[in-house]
């Protein structure tokens, strides 16, 4: 059965919901389409070079059949699919997604083994995920999940940073921990590679709910070391 297209909203407020329109973000060079997913509200990401028209497409967390219309759609040159941590509700449209688009997938190395297929790529901190002209750099966050990643894409000209934290970085605070360990770790790998490297207008967009900046958070960080979550 074909699925109804999906709607592309060019009003870019970053506030999706499961079952309703995409939002579309035009930056220099490229494109950001975020689409929400599944009972537990899972975003998706679509990021496109306005050069060359490929993409790389950022959790096929659900709803596999919408997604694979999405992308047949949207994405006729999709090169990639990123999964950026091993929790279930991040790749339940993976398996068929990347079978229906023939499209290589990519994760990290410490959370490979829990996911339906073998990624065709290993990413590891420091990689560069090459998109057409697009240069997304990868950081590795522990604590979510041991193997948890980031892609960073830059803006050519403006020099602006977009970065897709998946369940590692919300507004409000950090990604769920298992335990002090994995917290610490998590912050502090989000304060040392994140927060110190990029400035305050730096937009961050996570695995669910809406996007935020460096900036609006930046205040909180001593918060969230106080309160351990």
């Amino acid at each position: 059965m074909t699925q109804q297209p999906v709607i592309i909203e060019d009003t870019y407020t970053g506030d999706v919901t499961p079952g309703g329109p995409a939002q579309r973000r035009r930056i220099p060079g490229a494109s950001i389409v975020k689409l929400a997913v599944g009972e537990m509200n899972n975003n998706t990401y679509l990021v496109t070079d306005d050069a060359t028209g490929k993409s790389v497409f950022i959790d096929a967390a659900n709803e596999p059949d919408r997604l694979v219309q999405f992308l047949r759609d949207n994405a006729p040159d999709l090169e990639l699919i990123v999964t950026t941590h091993q929790h279930w509700d991040h790749w339940q449209g993976l398996e068929r997604v990347a079978a229906e688009t023939g499209v290589p997938t990519a994760a990290h190395e410490l959370d490979a083994d829990p996911l339906p297929v073998t990624p065709d790529r290993i990413l590891a901190e420091g990689d560069t995920v090459q998109i057409g002209e697009l240069n997304l750099e990868v950081i590795h966050l522990s604590g979510h999940t041991p193997g948890s990643v980031a892609l960073v894409l830059t803006e050519r000209g403006t020099g602006r940073t977009h970065i897709f934290t998946g369940d590692s970085l919300f507004p409000g605070g950090v990604g769920k921990t298992p335990n002090d360990d994995a917290f610490r770790s998590l912050l502090g790998d989000v304060e040392s590679k994140i927060f110190d490297r990029f400035d305050d207008e730096t937009i961050f967009y996570p695995g669910h709910g809406k996007d935020s900046t460096l900036g609006a958070e930046r205040p909180h960080l001593g918060e969230w070391r106080e309160r351990g979550w």
